[in-house]
């Protein structure tokens, strides 16, 4: 193996860019957990929808055909529904269900070692020259997994570079780069983050006052054509920087960590080989069954117009369950063809070790359902989806301006709340409802929120993951900090963000589809 040459350690500069980054972080450290977040907005939408309950309105309200009024959420009726509703409220919001169904198979999975076994077998026979673009492929498709990929893809992506001769920082900032900066990118694979976000959307569109907004539903795979060639930019945008910005700027850059701690990437063991075959001919059979009962005319998966991809038809609304049924098999496959899974009890231990990992996201998401509860019973998202409606109608800006906007709200709110699903409970609650009214779909409104959640990922110290990456790094450069990831970082998360805005305007103008059962527009308010 070789390192890479001369001096010691990753360069800092005190520019202002770290300046402001180091502001932003301190600013962000102080803000409190986005559970207790969510129950200080609850709080606060009650003491506002108390202040503004006797204030008298002209914007009328579609729904009624009267002047919107505020309802007083400190009223003895209203609070006392509010307790009453509390546990109804907390399990059937939309995303928990979603997230934990899905979460069950994905953690078999990956408990049973397929997954791991299975990134590593696509990197292991990559030639040298698809090296990085594969790699970024890789990351991508870890999203299937949720935080799979900062665990394993991440490191593999150092060690994989290392043992080619190659900066191990580079391969650390690729796979980086396709596992958090193309979280929102899904390779032809859906994630358990489309179901979460669609569940989030629908239950923002349904605050808004538009007479069809009580029956509206979202697709689980609304933005699954778009995410899909998404992954194409990311991994073209991260293959150019990662072979011409990002590691010629670290051949100056020492590999100075300890060569008995280096890791290596083991080759798949016998029996590890013969999980993955096992497994893979499980999902063959598996796709292969569902695809010949879903093709007769008269197939149950269809809806009531024979449609197998509209939202109402069993397919669409089984996605989820999908998802646990194709990742459980192939797991439970693997695991007793290559030995790491003995008995049943093994299988149910991967589950509970799953759902033990979705202990914060259960808190999380208890919070943010009486937030929304909250929001929608007071009638302030109507208020504010109409207002902004019209400002946005007076100033008569172009739609992409506004979809840009969101891109950058989206994007500037990222570097202080690192969670995918708070940070679009909170937005989308306005922005949803807002865009609704302006004819603009929901499904449209969350793939611009997509686009901006990612592209600040990978420089924001308050990612969950941020630190473990620079631990990642200080195994091979021992003097790595924040500073430097963020350096590191920084020319992937400008350009995505810049390219992927464009890409996404030349979709939409070029018509092409989001998703499916999605649209661009939606029936505007007169």
């Amino acid at each position: 193996m070789t390192a890479a040459t001369p001096t010691s350690g990753v360069p800092v500069k005190q520019g202002w860019l770290n300046r402001s980054l180091n502001a932003i972080e301190r600013v962000g450290n102080k803000l409190p957990d986005p559970a207790v977040l969510f129950a200080l907005f609850m709080v606060a939408v009650w003491v506002i929808s108390w202040a503004l309950s006797d204030m008298v309105f002209t914007e009328i309200d579609p729904r009624s055909g009267q002047p919107i009024q505020i309802v007083n959420l400190l009223d003895g009726s209203s609070f006392a529904a509010f307790m009453a509703k509390m546990v109804n409220t907390f399990v059937t919001f939309p995303p928990l269900g979603v997230v934990l169904v899905a979460m069950l198979g994905l953690g078999v999975a990956e408990y049973t070692g397929f997954i791991n076994a299975g990134l590593r077998s696509i990197l292991s026979v990559t030639p040298k020259v698809l090296l990085t673009p594969v790699l970024i492929a890789v990351g991508i498709l870890s999203h299937v997994a949720v935080d799979a990929g900062y665990v394993l893809v991440i490191p593999l992506g150092a060690v994989i570079f290392y043992a080619a001769g190659r900066h191990p920082l580079a391969g650390i900032a690729a796979a980086f780069a396709g596992v958090s900066g193309g979280f929102s990118c899904s390779l032809f694979i859906p994630s358990s983050l489309d179901p979460m976000l669609a569940g989030l959307t629908q239950a923002s569109a349904r605050l808004s006052s538009h007479p069809a907004a009580a029956e509206m539903l979202i697709n689980p795979l609304n933005n699954f054509y778009f995410t899909s060639a998404s992954a194409f930019v990311i991994i073209l945008v991260g293959w150019f920087l990662t072979d011409k910005v990002i590691e010629p700027r670290l051949k100056q850059t020492q590999v100075d960590g300890d060569p008995a701690t280096l890791p290596t990437m083991d080759a798949l063991k016998p029996e590890e080989r013969r999980g993955l075959r096992f497994a893979m001919l499980s999902i063959l059979i598996s796709v292969a069954a569902l695809a010949a009962t879903a093709y007769p005319e008269t197939s149950a998966w269809r809806g009531t117009d024979g449609s197998l991809t509209h939202s109402t038809a069993n397919l669409m609304q089984s996605i989820v369950g999908l998802i646990f049924i194709l990742f459980l098999i192939p797991g439970v496959v693997y695991g007793y063809a290559a030995g790491t899974v003995k008995t049943h009890r093994d299988v149910v231990q991967g589950m509970s070790k799953a759902m033990s990992g979705m202990g914060y996201y259960i808190v999380m998401a208890f919070f943010c359902a009486q937030f929304i509860y909250a929001f929608g019973q007071s009638n302030l998202g109507a208020l504010f989806a109409i207002k902004g409606a019209g400002a946005l109608k007076e100033m008569a800006l172009p739609m992409g301006v506004t979809l840009i906007g969101i891109i950058l709200l989206t994007a500037t709110v990222n570097l202080l709340v690192g969670s995918a699903s708070a940070k679009w409970a909170l937005i989308g609650a306005v922005m949803v409802p807002m865009l609704m009214e302006l004819g603009v779909s929901p499904d449209f409104t969350q793939a611009a929120y997509r686009v901006g959640d990612s592209s600040t990922n990978i420089i924001t110290p308050l990612m969950p993951y941020f630190p473990l990456i620079v631990v990642f790094c200080q195994k091979y450069v021992k003097s790595t900090g924040i500073g430097s990831l963020i350096a590191l970082m920084l020319p992937f998360s400008v350009s995505f963000i810049v390219v992927w805005t464009c890409f996404l305007l030349l979709y939409w103008s070029l018509g092409l589809p989001l998703g499916i059962g999605s649209s661009y527009t939606f029936p505007a308010l007169p």
